[in-house]
């Protein structure tokens, strides 16, 4: 791969990962209800199925894919219902259980890289990228094993920064938000947002 061609990998995998989808929404629910690091497991979860949907695409295991989305129909109804019930908590939450919020999340880094990981692997819009849209950007039958490793990095680093800026964006927010009224407008922000990237995941 040369240089130019990792250049625009990058750019179009950032550009990819910024758009609106349901992981996207649940990095800013997150960021808004819980701050910055709390996002960290759940976009690193959805960082690592992505690169998995690029590898089988790399090695041509599109179809494999394809049956492997379908067999993840059960999961991904879980991971929509855990959404949705995590966006309720956040709705009904005050002001004085922040911090409770906010330490249940952070004990359950694990729980947060699954559902992450959930959210991505039974995204439509992740499968069609790396399924069908990436062999249209780049000839993925000229790549060697250095190749798909470099593109593997590409994809971690590119998804990685978009996803945090993102959480950085929307968790500044909080710090102006001191005010009980204030801080539940924010909660119930959070938990629209949450409950609405669960619905259209389910959907």
């Amino acid at each position: 791969m040369t240089f130019e061609g990792a250049l625009s990998f990058f750019l179009a995998i950032f550009i990819f990962g910024i758009t609106p989808g349901p992981g996207v929404f649940a990095i800013l629910a997150r960021a808004l209800a819980s701050g910055t690091a709390a996002c960290f497991s759940l976009a690193l979860g959805m960082v690592i199925s992505d690169i998995i949907y690029l590898v089988l695409a790399c090695y041509g295991l599109a179809t494999l894919a394809e049956h492997w989305s379908e067999a993840f129909l059960l999961v991904r109804i879980v991971g929509a219902i855990y959404l949705i019930y995590l966006g309720i908590k956040m709705w009904r939450a005050t002001r004085q259980q922040d911090l409770s919020i906010d330490v249940a999340v952070k004990e359950k880094s694990s729980l947060s890289f699954l559902q992450g990981f959930i959210i991505s692997a039974s995204n439509p819009k992740v499968i069609l990228f790396y399924i069908a849209f990436l062999p249209t950007f780049i000839d993925l039958t000229i790549l060697n094993h250095g190749d798909i490793l470099l593109a593997a990095a590409l994809t971690l680093f590119a998804l990685l920064i978009g996803l945090m800026l993102i959480a950085a964006g929307a968790a500044s927010a909080r710090r102006y938000v001191r005010s009980p009224r204030g801080q539940k407008v924010l909660n119930r922000t959070a938990g629209s947002v949450m409950i609405g990237a669960g619905t259209y995941l389910i959907s």
